[in-house]
């Protein structure tokens, strides 16, 4: 007898934005995600917006992992700026008018509660997640990409801490329920 895990379930549900002002930082505003190529060559998922640019022009997430479709951003670049609908573009040194570098895309999936956590922010897809459906941000219900931005977490941590207290509460209320019965039993035995 006992507790046991019966599972824990992912909460697909928007986080807050909180504003950095670095372009590469981005946000995604509704539904979606970024893919990533792992170093075996395989795309993973995830929301974790936080990339940065190699020595060698390679836009990447904190981990190193490079962005599908792969962004580069040349050398000399001045200023990098991303659109809502994921382009990526900078203002090269001696000119004016930015170049584009390359759309990012966003993968959505038919029922995201079924890709599968590999650890660091990373998912892949199951066969119970469904084949992404990849495509630009703000079309076919994908969200928008919001540059300057991470999306922190969508735990309501006051909440949380109230109902493990309420849990332990009606853990406590148990133990003695069970102790009370226990000694009214062990009273029973000794007076029949």
């Amino acid at each position: 007898s006992g507790v046991s895990l019966q599972g824990t379930s992912k909460i697909n549900t928007q986080g807050t934005l909180q504003e950095t002002g670095n372009a590469l930082d981005m946000a995604i505003e509704g539904s979606g995600y970024f893919q990533v190529q792992q170093a075996d060559g395989s795309t993973a998922y995830t929301r974790a917006g936080n990339f940065s640019v190699t020595a060698e022009g390679t836009v990447v997430t904190s981990d190193g992992l490079p962005l599908i479709p792969q962004i580069t951003v040349p050398q000399g670049a001045t200023s990098v700026t991303v659109g809502n609908d994921g382009t990526v573009s900078a203002t090269l040194q001696g000119e004016s008018d930015p170049t584009q570098l390359g759309q990012i895309e966003l993968a959505s999936f038919m029922n995201p509660a079924g890709l599968q956590s590999i650890g660091g922010n990373l998912l892949v897809e199951t066969a119970a997640s469904g084949t992404p459906q990849v495509g630009t941000a703000g079309l076919e219900g994908r969200g928008l990409i919001r540059s300057g931005n991470l999306e922190t977490s969508n735990v309501n941590i006051v909440e949380e801490l109230v109902d493990m207290i309420e849990t332990q509460r009606a853990y406590e209320v148990n133990s003695k329920m069970i102790k009370a019965t226990d000694e009214m039993l062990q009273y029973a035995n000794q007076n029949m």
